[in-house]
């Protein structure tokens, strides 16, 4: 078997395909800046046909497991290689890829004309992608990376789950909190390595200290509170006990994002947003437990959208800037469009978590949030695009 560095040696096709995150990155990006408007029309009545196609079920998949999914699967395409040492990263098995999920897109558009076949279409991309993780993970006998492989495996049965609403209907919400929980817990397990890592790393540049201390046992508890709270929040959604533990869950992870110090890489905008994505998670997990004790002054839908239009759409951007910069031979710094970009997807998300307290201006804000995420996402895909698409260039 080919080593990763072998593969991507070897590789002579196209530069889209010469790494896997380059398509996913640039077809998420796409997708998140078209796929909102189109709700956001057929929300406010655009017309009969198009509220037939782009229906809440339809805005919430594509969100969580077209959108969500392509960023997982060019992200830890990366994070494979860097594991095992011999990860499919470039040429056949991406274009695969890709089309799988381009298929997905397409399948969901024509959903009331395919039927069931739509289901098979769209869940296949997550499936294939969650056996190519095992089959890569075993053959390196890498057992310290088999955490992402379980949640993507989850997150691909909670993908099937949610066809199967259309005949057990119980379904439906359910693989819709188990989809959230999922990538909201990988963002807590992940970023929980990452960002710490990454802001060390930037303060010993700077001479800056001290850096944020090594994980330990608070940092393993916490992360097992929030899998606790979110494994509560799927099978008893609407418990005081589940409330509570969301919301310990979410002063915990408080707790350590205030040790990490992100506030002294305020200078650093790719580091900066960092922070700002799990601190979207820490505010998500705390509405989503007030929601719960206290329905009738905290909206599930703020809750919700804390979690994916902030620390989803903010942590997910943060990682594409900066993957894509550090693996395209770029410096890894925020320029002025990437500083736009960061605060659009923020005000975005500032705006989406406001308008459900705010009932005079709720459909304002809802069309401001939704040009603002959209705007975010196209200015990604036009000055990331030429990156992903181009020759990787050596650092001057």
């Amino acid at each position: 078997m080919k080593t990763t560095a072998q593969i991507l040696r070897d590789y002579r096709g196209p530069a889209l395909f010469s790494f896997g995150f380059r398509p996913f990155f640039l077809l998420a990006s796409v997708w998140a800046a078209l796929a909102v408007p189109l709700w956001m029309l057929a929300l406010f009545g655009a017309g009969e046909d198009m509220a037939a196609i782009f229906t809440r079920d339809w805005h919430v998949h594509e969100m969580l497991f077209g959108y969500t999914g392509a960023v997982i699967v060019g992200y830890m395409i990366v994070a494979g290689a860097n594991w095992t040492g011999h990860y499919p990263v470039a040429g056949r098995p991406v274009v695969l890829l890709a089309a799988l999920w381009i298929a997905g897109r397409a399948a969901m558009l024509a959903i009331s004309a395919l039927g069931p076949a739509a289901a098979v279409i769209d869940a296949a991309f997550l499936v294939l992608f969650a056996l190519a993780m095992w089959r890569e993970q075993l053959a390196a006998s890498n057992w310290r990376s088999l955490g992402p492989c379980i949640v993507i495996s989850l997150i691909a049965i909670a993908d099937i789950g949610f066809h199967a609403r259309a005949i057990v209907p119980e379904l439906g919400p359910a693989s819709e909190r188990m989809a959230l929980g999922l990538v909201t817990f990988l963002i807590t397990l992940m970023g929980g390595r990452l960002v710490p890592s990454f802001t060390s790393n930037w303060m010993m540049q700077q001479k800056i200290k001290p850096v944020p201390p090594p994980p330990g046992r608070f940092d393993q508890a916490t992360v097992g509170v929030t899998g606790a709270a979110i494994l509560l929040w799927l099978l008893l959604p609407s418990s005081p006990l589940t409330g509570a533990t969301l919301v310990v869950a979410g002063t915990g992870l408080f707790v350590r994002l205030l040790r990490w110090r992100g506030w002294v890489a305020g200078r650093d905008g790719m580091v900066l947003i960092l922070h700002l994505g799990y601190f979207w998670c820490v505010l998500g997990l705390v509405l989503l437990g007030a929601s719960i004790l206290a329905p009738a002054d905290v909206p599930v839908t703020a809750a919700v959208h804390a979690l994916t239009a902030g620390a989803i759409g903010v942590m997910t951007l943060a990682m594409m800037t900066r993957t894509s910069r550090s693996h395209t031979g770029r410096e890894r710094r925020a320029d002025e469009i990437t500083l736009v970009i960061y605060a659009l997807v923020n005000a975005a998300a500032v705006m989406r978590v406001l308008a459900p307290f705010l009932i005079p201006i709720h459909l304002e804000l809802l069309g401001l949030s939704s040009a603002c995420w959209s705007l975010a996402f196209a200015l990604f895909a036009l000055s990331y695009g030429p990156m992903l698409t181009r020759p990787w260039r050596r650092r001057t």
